[in-house]
């Protein structure tokens, strides 16, 4: 099967506008749905996304649109939608979504109110897609601008997957083929609330050890989960588990550990989530990881004590006295 030449993107957030970018480059053609006429609008007039991918000029291949009909005859849909609004989103499209359409899931995250991964969400609202997973330590600003990108890209499929990989792939972006789905899904969901860990011991000037020790006993964290999960705990060592922990847990463009920064420094929860329309997928994933890991009886305690924070369950110098003083135990 030779590469796709279109692509229907789902979402034209800033990780949305820039698989569209992506997706022009490797010389597709783009349809970008976007949900508020507001964007549509200033895309259609400027060729720029600036509420949420300032400065980027988009390529001429992405047409934006508002109909969800404009991408039945898309080749495959990315889907971009944030984790929480993922369902209702599919749901809309599925009207319109053709027999084992290839739909590459690109929201990281656990629902709150079903405990599901995304491409469990997938299965109920589109059963007879053909589900696949994009993750991995990205920056949408960076990708957008063609700076150096590797992800992984998890499906069941290897044949389908290697053209999808070959459809999206630029001298930029480089695609590593997986078919570990679960362990894709878990290192991303994850994630995002370890960078929120990570971030309030930046914010409280906990120091570069302190850091070091929660990426890593994060990493301990994700990969236990992951495993009760079904995944391969090797997985968790490439590109969507180890890889994007340390980009999302290293910087301030981090919209999660952005979170954690204003949290480490004073802020409440209402007060530390990001400004505009920019979502923190940790905030929203915290309590859904934290109750399905103890419905997996996974020890998650870094987790749970950022899901606790975020709650008003406790303050920060409780949750990391509690850190402290657990038992000493082996590391393995």
């Amino acid at each position: 099967m030779s590469a796709y030449s279109s692509v229907g993107v789902i979402g034209a957030g800033a990780w949305g506008t820039a698989l569209a970018q992506v997706c022009a480059r490797a010389g597709m053609d783009v349809t970008l749905w976007a949900h508020e006429p507001s964007v549509r609008d200033d895309i259609a007039a400027t060729r720029i996304n600036s509420a949420f991918l300032p400065g980027v000029v988009l390529d001429d291949r992405i047409a934006v649109t508002g109909s969800f009909a404009a991408l039945a005859n898309s080749g495959f849909i990315l889907a971009v939608a944030p984790a929480q609004h993922l369902r209702t989103t599919l749901a809309a499209f599925a009207p319109h979504a053709a027999p084992s359409l290839p739909i590459v899931l690109c929201a990281k995250g656990v629902e709150q109110s079903s405990l599901k991964l995304m491409t469990q969400v997938l299965e109920d609202e589109i059963p007879h897609a053909r589900p696949a997973v994009l993750s991995g330590p990205s920056f949408a600003g960076e990708v957008a601008r063609g700076l150096p990108t590797a992800v992984t890209l998890a499906c069941h499929d290897a044949g389908m997957g290697a053209v999808l990989a070959e459809s999206i792939a630029t001298a930029t972006f480089r695609p590593y083929q997986s078919r570990d789905i679960i362990g894709a899904e878990a290192g991303g969901a994850i994630k995002n609330v370890l960078a929120i860990a990570c971030g309030i011991a930046e914010g409280r000037g906990l120091g570069r050890s302190a850091h070091a020790a929660l990426i890593t006993r994060g990493f301990a964290e994700m990969t236990r989960f992951a495993v009760a999960l079904g995944a391969e705990a090797e997985t968790l060592a490439g590109l969507c588990g180890l890889g994007d922990l340390v980009l999302t847990c290293s910087s301030p463009q981090s919209r999660n550990m952005s979170v954690g920064l204003a949290l480490g420094r004073g802020a409440s929860p209402a007060e530390a989530l990001p400004p505009g329309r920019a979502v923190a997928e940790g905030v929203a994933s915290a309590p859904a990881v934290r109750d399905l890991a103890r419905r997996l009886g996974v020890e998650l305690p870094i987790c749970e004590a950022v899901a606790a924070i975020l709650a008003g369950q406790t303050d920060l110098d409780q949750a990391i006295a509690s850190l402290l003083s657990r038992p000493l135990k082996s590391e393995f």
